[in-house]
C-alpha cells in the first residue's frame, strides 16, 4: 500500500484515493513542531530506581526513534526546502516570563503537560541537528496549537501559503493540534510519518490514522519529496 490507501480508519474505508498534491514555490511551507532540547534529555539511568527506573524504559523507544528516524527525516525535509528556497518556519514551547505566568491552562495542569520552558533557557531551544538559519521565522507559543498561540495563520496567508507540511513531536499533542487547527483554517495539510514521534509508537499510529483523510493526508518523506519538482538552486 502506498500513502493513499494506508493509515485509514473506519471512517474512510472504502472512500476514494486522495488526489496528489500540487505544490507549488511560495505556496508551500514546512512547519518543524516542538523538536526542543528538553524533550530529548535524559537521566543517568545508573541514578534511577524503581517507577523512575520504569519511566525510563518506557521511553527509551521514543529516544531511539526520534534519534534514529524524526531527527534525519526532519533534517532531509529541511535541507530539500532550504536548497529549493521554499518557506521553513520553526514553532516552539515556551514562556516569556520565568515563572510560566503567561503559559496556557493546559500547560499548567500537573502532570506531563506541566511545561515550565522560559523561552531563553537551553531546554526551550530548538535542537542543535535542526538549528534554524537568522532568515527562518521562528515562534513561540503557549499552547498546543500552533496557530492558537502564535500569528501563525496570518504569517502563512500573508505569503499566499496553501499547504502546509507538519512535522515534529507530539504526534498525539502539538502536531495533531495544530494540524487540525490549520485544517479548519482550510489550509492543505501533509504530515510526514517518518518525521513525527508520539510517547509510544502505537499512540503515533493511532493518531495518524484518526486525523488522515479529514483533517491532513500522511505520507513518509520519500513519498512526499517525490511531490517537489523544483531544482536545487
Amino acid at each position: 500500500m502506498n500513502w493513499k490507501t494506508s493509515r485509514r480508519s473506519l471512517y474512510y474505508m472504502g472512500a476514494p484515493e486522495p488526489e496528489d498534491p500540487i505544490l507549488e514555490k511560495g505556496k508551500v511551507a514546512l512547519l518543524v513542531i516542538d523538536v526542543q532540547n528538553t524533550y530529548l534529555e535524559r537521566p543517568d539511568p545508573s541514578t534511577l530506581s524503581g517507577v523512575d527506573l520504569e519511566r525510563y524504559h518506557a521511553w527509551t523507544p521514543f529516544h531511539e526513534r526520534m534519534h534514529g528516524t524524526v531527527i534525519p527525516s526532519i533534517g532531509r525535509l529541511v535541507h530539500a526546502f532550504r536548497e529549493r528556497e521554499l518557506e521553513t518556519i520553526f514553532v516552539r514551547i515556551a514562556c516569556h516570563h520565568n515563572d510560566g505566568r503567561d503559559r496556557s491552562l493546559s500547560q499548567k495542569k500537573p502532570g506531563w503537560n506541566n511545561l515550565l520552558l522560559p523561552k531563553d533557557e537551553e531546554p526551550s531551544q530548538i535542537v542543535d541537528e535542526l538549528k534554524p538559519l537568522p532568515t527562518e521565522i521562528q515562534l513561540t507559543k503557549t499552547t498546543d496549537s500552533a496557530l492558537t498561540g502564535t500569528n501563525l495563520r496570518l504569517i502563512l496567508s500573508n505569503m499566499g501559503t496553501t499547504h502546509v507540511v507538519c512535522v515534529g513531536i507530539f504526534t498525539d499533542q502539538c502536531v495533531s493540534s495544530t494540524v487540525r487547527s490549520l485544517a479548519d483554517e482550510s489550509f492543505d495539510v501533509i504530515v510526514i510519518d517518518d518525521a513525527c514521534a508520539a510517547a509510544s509508537d502505537d499512540i503515533h499510529k493511532q493518531e495518524l490514522e484518526i486525523i488522515n483523510m479529514i483533517y491532513c493526508n500522511v505520507m513518509n518523506t520519500d513519498e512526499f519529496l517525490e511531490y517537489l519538482p523544483y531544482p536545487p538552486r
